[in-house]
């Protein structure tokens, strides 16, 4: 964000300013105190357990210039203290967001799907930034406070902003689209996540369709050509339609091969092609790039300078992170899943060069309703084809241990905690070994892979 006065904020927020001084410098909006530093403007947001309000006194102690609040402010603040007091805070920290964002010159690129979406956000970011002032979401905050503290971050210097948008009920992406104004928009892909609150992967798709009807008809889509409901998210705009895919779409990936250092494979692209390495494991993440290489040709940067960049690319932590321990090889995916992530990461497992056996602890998946039994039931078939031993974690899980039993495999574990799961995998791995960990963050499948790093580091 450029440098604003408190008055400019009590402005564009429409906030009546109670004390302070008018002409004090704002450089950053913040939510979280623990993160305050000076120069800052304190947004008091409310939750289902806690008042941002109480925490007002601390910010000021902490150095922020001011608060935007909708509470009682405590008596003992400094004079020099600005508060900025509106009915409802997180309505006018949106509309702050939104003010600010009829400011910005920049080009907006606004992506949303099941799954990679963050991934192909760092990945345009690394191409962009080869040529361009790029503005981008920070870690995953692509929410109804997220977005908007994102937009908040960005200065009228940046030529290109990449902002992340996400959901989990029905009639949360066209608000966001609606604030980000998208000029290009970008769907990774259709899939299972949250399938428990919305239904099913029709209702998904609509959901995240919403995106691309925000776009203007001089803007862009782009897609992945191989999902099933491509066509139909195509016509859900006026807009021009860019599609990717592996050996399919405008922009396309062939003749993959796999290592555990990344994936090489050629591009081609209006009858050239190209060489590419991704430092990434995985055939998705391969999409991904795509994805964010059609951004970049469609800001100005080339598929060469593209394709240079994401060499150099650092994966996400947690996101198919390899790790080359002292005697086995670990692949870390604790940060999330669903039945598609899952058989996504068990088929990038399958198609990696190994001494050793392929073993997967895998945790449970959340938010799956309905369709619960039949995401296991998948994952538990991909398992049984690409696994020598499986160790599934919980007796909720039990069905996906089941149905790998039933479709062949037998060396299957079922455990009733992530200690029980670290003792089974320390006893049943041997040298040579690559092993898979991943599950849903409520699984807190973090612990093995951290237990998995010490022991076989420290081991003999």
């Amino acid at each position: 964000m450029d440098p604003l006065s408190l008055s400019k904020i009590a402005a564009l927020s429409a906030a009546d300013f109670v004390t302070g001084n008018p002409d004090a410098t704002v450089f950053r909006i913040i939510n979280d105190t623990r993160h305050i530093k000076a120069g800052d403007l304190y947004v008091a947001l409310r939750g289902e357990r806690f008042d941002g309000n109480n925490f007002i006194k601390e910010a000021a102690e902490k150095g922020a210039v001011g608060a935007l609040y909708d509470g009682d402010a405590p008596a003992e603040l400094p004079s020099s203290f600005g508060l900025l007091k509106v009915s409802n805070t997180l309505k006018s920290l949106t509309d702050l967001a939104a003010a600010w964002r009829k400011v910005l010159p920049l080009r907006s690129v606004v992506l949303t799907g099941s799954s990679g979406k963050t991934s192909t956000k760092d990945f345009a970011a690394a191409v962009l930034r080869s040529k361009l002032r790029v503005n981008c979401t920070q870690g995953n905050f692509n929410n109804h406070i997220g977005l908007p503290l994102s937009i908040l971050t960005a200065s009228t210097d940046d030529q290109v902003a990449v902002w992340e948008i996400g959901m989990n009920h029905r009639g949360e992406i066209a608000p966001l689209a609606a604030l980000a104004e998208p000029d290009i928009a970008v769907i990774t892909n259709i899939g299972t996540a949250h399938i428990g609150f919305l239904g099913s992967c029709e209702v998904i798709a609509e959901e995240k369709g919403d995106l691309l009807a925000a776009l203007p008809s001089s803007g862009v889509a782009i897609l992945p050509a191989d999902d099933v409901f491509c066509d139909r998210l195509a016509k859900r705009t006026q807009a021009r339609v860019v599609r990717v895919g592996i050996g399919i779409g405008d922009l396309q990936a062939t003749n993959l091969t796999a290592t555990t250092e990344g994936t090489h494979f050629e591009i081609s692209y209006q009858g050239t092609s190209h060489a590419a390495f991704l430092p990434v494991i995985g055939q998705h993440m391969v999409t991904n790039a795509l994805l964010a290489l059609a951004i970049g040709l469609e800001c100005g940067v080339s598929l060469e300078i593209g394709i240079e960049a994401l060499k150099n690319i650092t994966p996400s932590k947690s996101r198919l992170s390899v790790h080359y321990l002292n005697k086995v090889t670990l692949i870390d995916d604790a940060y999330n899943a669903n039945p598609d992530s899952m058989e996504a990461a068990l088929s990038t497992m399958a198609s990696l060069p190994s001494q050793g056996r392929c073993i997967a602890v895998l945790g449970r998946m959340g938010e799956l309703g309905d369709y619960e039994s039949e995401g296991y039931q998948r994952v538990g078939v991909a398992a049984a084809k690409v696994l020598d031993i499986l160790i599934v974690v919980g007796h909720d899980v039990s069905l996906l241990a089941q149905t790998a039993r039933d479709a062949g495999m037998n060396d299957v574990y079922v455990v009733e905690n992530n200690k029980e799961a670290i003792d089974s995998l320390i006893s049943l791995a041997r040298s040579g070994d690559m092993i898979l960990v991943k599950g849903s963050n409520a699984a807190g499948m973090k612990e093995v892979v951290n237990s998995c790093q010490r022991h076989f580091i420290s081991s003999k």
